[in-house]
């Protein structure tokens, strides 16, 4: 079977959907790789490397063409004209884009979005999500470290002593978690908020404090419980008291990541514009949630804004700022999803009645099987 790497084309995406190290793979299992001319270069991914493994370095029409694509991002309407009907794709293709959907159902692809993945044991290793999340997550803190005109951590000289940072964590997953471990690590003082109680025991295991914000109702406990592993809409009464207790933290610190979001709706706003215009000048916001609207509604994307003398960091594509690893985990991630759907000799081979499969199935012969 023909497997085709194309380069991805979006702006700021600088990751690659194959690395040399999986493309071997690929080819020991008797595939045949077409990668297209410099696919992994922004990766540092020479396309010696990917010669050396086994593939053939192509032209951007070539690799479309195959009939099995694997990509970061969804393909745009110039990529969409140049693959043919009843391929198939593999990536991320955002299952809440509807119009996208529409796009790829329409040009008669069989695609795969694997952020749908169910959160369960066997999807472990192919968790796009949670792979570039953490990613995210650590390379959040290093933004805000740079960007912060102080050090992090506590620091005793000859001269006087230096304080560490206070630094807040808006949300607990997997974002979440590897912002309080890398900010820890750096010497700051963490403390970290989530609606799931489950996430306290996790926050404070990396040696965060949590910020609790009490249940008053049962319906509250209930839906702070989340679904499938994601958080749920909290009601408005427990969001305000989440707000006031959230704006005083902020306040105290020197840095807040903020990573909360709630698949396909609008990201929670947790940092109000008045909550910003009372922290401390100097202070960084590092609001990952920027792409579905932000978790602060003073963030813009794919800049820094400066309000009040705060720096707000509203980059959409943390994971691509480390494109080399990030890509490494990502191939992974797609090789092992493959082998749901491929057989022995690398012929095509969909098990639709497996529950992964099925759930990242989003459109085939035609027709979108999944509302966005």
């Amino acid at each position: 079977m023909q497997t085709g790497i194309p380069r991805e084309r979006r702006g700021g995406e600088t990751r690659v959907a194959g690395t040399p190290e999986i493309v071997k793979k690929y080819v020991a299992a008797g595939h045949t790789v077409l990668v297209e001319k410099d696919a992994g270069a922004l990766a540092h991914f020479p396309d010696a490397a990917y010669e050396q493994a086994g593939a053939r370095i192509v032209d951007q029409g070539d690799a479309l063409a195959a009939e099995l694509v694997l990509k970061v991002r969804a393909p745009d309407p110039q990529e969409l004209a140049l693959m043919k009907p009843g391929s198939v794709l593999v990536g991320m293709l955002d299952p809440f884009d509807a119009d996208g959907l529409a796009r790829m159902a329409a040009a008669g692809l069989t695609a795969f979005a694997l952020e749908a993945a169910p959160r369960i044991t066997r999807a472990q290793s192919l968790d796009v999500l949670s792979s570039q999340a953490n990613l995210a997550g650590y390379k959040a803190v290093l933004l805000a470290a740079n960007q912060y005109g102080r050090l992090f951590p506590m620091m005793m000289t000859a001269a006087g002593t230096l304080k560490a940072a206070r630094a807040v964590v808006l949300g607990a997953g997997v974002a979440g978690l590897q912002a309080i471990a890398t900010a820890k690590r750096l010497g700051a003082v963490v403390e970290a908020s989530d609606v799931r109680p489950a996430a306290k025991e996790q926050i404070e295991s990396l040696g965060a404090k949590f910020i609790d914000v009490p249940y008053e109702t049962d319906e509250e406990r209930e839906i702070a419980e989340g679904t499938g592993g994601y958080a749920r809409p909290m009601p408005a009464a427990w969001m305000a008291r989440q707000a006031a207790l959230v704006a005083e933290r902020c306040k105290q610190a020197d840095i807040v990541v903020s990573t909360a979001l709630i698949p396909g709706r609008p990201a929670p706003e947790l940092i109000s514009a008045d909550t910003v215009h009372g922290m401390k000048p100097g202070s960084v916001i590092v609001d990952l949630a920027v792409e579905r609207g932000g978790n602060c509604p003073l963030s813009e994307k794919d800049k820094v804004a400066m309000v009040n003398g705060v720096a707000i960091i509203g980059y959409s594509n943390l994971a691509a700022l480390v494109p080399h690893d990030a890509s490494a985990l990502y191939a992974r991630n797609i090789f092992d999803f493959l082998k749901l759907v491929t057989g022995a000799e690398a012929q095509l081979d969909i098990q639709h009645d497996d529950e992964i499969v099925a759930a990242c199935l989003v459109c085939k012969d035609g027709k979108v099987l999944r509302n966005a």
